[in-house]
């Protein structure tokens, strides 16, 4: 099953997507937010351009577990993008990904430009890999 991965951000919104088998993820854009009818069409579009069956989004929460405003703007954020798409949406804890993207990117390398241009899609590639891993876990 293709699942779409969004990590959101308050200016940008990270994508990434997994193979038909749900195997491997790769990154697919960085949208920089402007208006809610505007990101959420494009995420859309991507899900119709990429033939995803799924979409997850990330749920920020605080490291004791708890969610705080960041995780309750996630919620309301999938909520409404539900109502816009025609397959689920669900969430995964998303704690970490931005630490365990930036690390990954400067093990490869990447100048701070690169890893700022590129950073929300590697979390959304992290929070992907969770959720498959946990939905494989839980089948």
């Amino acid at each position: 099953m293709r699942v779409l991965a969004v990590d959101l951000g308050a200016k940008r919104i990270g994508t990434a997507v997994s193979d038909a088998l749900g195997i491997s993820v790769r990154p697919v854009e960085t949208i920089r937010r402007s208006n809610g009818a505007r990101d959420f069409a494009r995420l859309k579009s991507l899900v119709e351009d990429l033939e995803v069956e799924a979409v997850v989004v990330g749920l920020p929460l605080r490291m004791d577990g708890t969610a705080g405003d960041a995780a309750r703007s996630a919620t309301e954020f999938a909520e409404r993008l539900q109502a816009e798409l025609s397959v689920p949406v669900s969430m995964q804890d998303e704690r970490l990904t931005s630490y365990e993207a930036e690390q990954i990117m400067i093990e490869r390398g990447w100048s701070r430009d690169e890893r700022r241009a590129r950073s929300d899609e590697f979390a959304a590639m992290i929070i992907l890999q969770d959720y498959l891993s946990a939905t494989r876990t839980n089948a």
